[in-house]
């Protein structure tokens, strides 16, 4: 292993089409449709990039306008606030949970699925009021939690076989 390259790997870049921190690199690219020019917003580690999007000409409206500090810490904060929305959508869609009951019967039945991509699966949990685990059951990744699924788990005493 070659720790000098690793080190020049991490080191800060200020050139006009490509800027580099810590955590985000900048790219200034040719625009693949047209005969503008795009910049690719890139969190270290990540395959690809968070954000792409226009970027402005030059004044000679030949040249991309160069990275600066202020367009840097601009496109770094729209990049990071595109990744959290996308977390946000993903944890929403592999996380979903229905209350059944009410006042101090209240159960929260959640399901969280698993997506693992030799063997994906989903855990059923149920919790009362005071968050005390009541129930936990395996089911598959396309289980459909509704008020009537969860009911009827509730209702078999918590099984841990559940279709």
């Amino acid at each position: 292993m070659n720790d000098n390259n690793d080190s020049e790997e991490n080191l800060p870049i200020q050139e006009p089409r490509l800027w580099r921190d810590e955590v985000w690199t900048a790219k200034v690219v040719k625009n693949e449709d047209d005969d503008g020019w795009a910049v690719e917003m890139t969190r270290h580690g990540d395959p690809e990039p968070a954000l792409v999007g226009p970027w402005t000409m030059g004044r000679d409206k030949k040249n991309p306008k160069p990275l600066d500090p202020s367009a840097f810490h601009t496109l770094v904060k729209t990049a990071a606030e595109v990744l959290r929305r996308h977390e946000q959508q993903l944890h929403g869609q592999l996380n979903k949970h229905v209350n059944i009951g009410d006042g101090s019967g209240r159960i929260r039945v959640a399901l969280q699925i698993v997506p693992d991509e030799d063997n994906p699966y989903a855990v059923l949990t149920a919790q009362d009021e005071s968050g005390v685990q009541l129930g936990e059951a395996r089911v598959p990744p396309a289980f459909k939690l509704t008020s009537a699924s969860a009911g009827a788990w509730i209702e078999g005493g918590y099984a841990s076989k559940v279709r």
